[in-house]
């Protein structure tokens, strides 16, 4: 076994014994622990009772984190014409058709969120296997597929979050940067929670929202009471 670092072991220690522990005592621990020279993001890990495997128990959606992510959301757009000009205009990194789909196809993908219009996702459908396994694949579910493309380029760019369930149960998201105000990070993480919570799916069966746990980019994991977690 690697053995750990001063700070590895310091974050393990301060961590030792707690569990279950309150929204708020969760986030103090969290920040004072994270010791990296850079600014770490809050982390936040939601175990629920379901299986994606099958198609009624898929959970997926968005929410727009009251006090923002912290972090610069690079948008490209599949448009044309006027749409692709509204794009630009409402500050979309990369905007394109065929030429952005050459591009993503040569393995070069600069961005963080992929919207598109419509009328372009005979296009955009050929870059499945390339975008889905990144959680990157335009979806009208989440907004991603819309003509209103001045406002999913905004939300993008201001604090939206999208979350999908992966094979095992897991739903992984950052909520902020560990150098937010501890009530800014509470407000992200409960409005995070409740919005998994909203996007329970009819084939759930028994406890829907078993476990969440809250770590820096680098630091260990601590688990927070869910009563806490659901409640403002």
């Amino acid at each position: 076994m690697a053995k750990l670092g001063k700070r590895s072991r310091a974050a393990r220690e301060a961590f030792a014994g707690k569990d279950l522990i309150s929204v708020e005592d969760a986030v103090a621990l969290v920040k004072g622990t994270a010791s990296a020279k850079f600014d770490e993001t809050l982390e936040i890990a939601l175990n629920l009772g379901v299986d994606p495997r099958h198609a009624d128990q898929m959970v997926r959606g968005v929410v727009t984190l009251p006090n923002g992510t912290g972090k610069t959301v690079r948008v490209a757009v599949f448009a044309r014409g006027a749409k692709a000009d509204e794009a630009k205009a409402a500050g979309a990194d990369i905007v394109g058709a065929e030429d952005l789909m050459e591009t993503i196809q040569s393995g070069k993908i600069e961005f963080d969120r992929c919207i598109a219009t419509p009328d372009m996702m005979p296009l955009v459908g050929r870059l499945g296997k390339i975008l889905g396994p990144r959680n990157l694949m335009p979806n009208p579910k989440v907004g991603t597929v819309t003509m209103d493309v001045t406002n999913a380029v905004n939300n993008a760019k201001g604090g939206e979050v999208q979350f999908k369930v992966e094979k095992a149960g897991v739903i992984h998201a950052g909520v902020g940067k560990v150098s937010f105000g501890e009530e800014k990070l509470a407000e992200n993480i409960r409005a995070f929670v409740e919005a998994v919570s909203r996007a329970k799916p009819t084939g759930a069966k028994g406890t829907y929202l078993k476990k969440v746990s809250l770590s820096s980019t680098m630091g260990p994991g601590v688990a927070v009471d869910l009563t806490s977690a659901t409640t403002r």
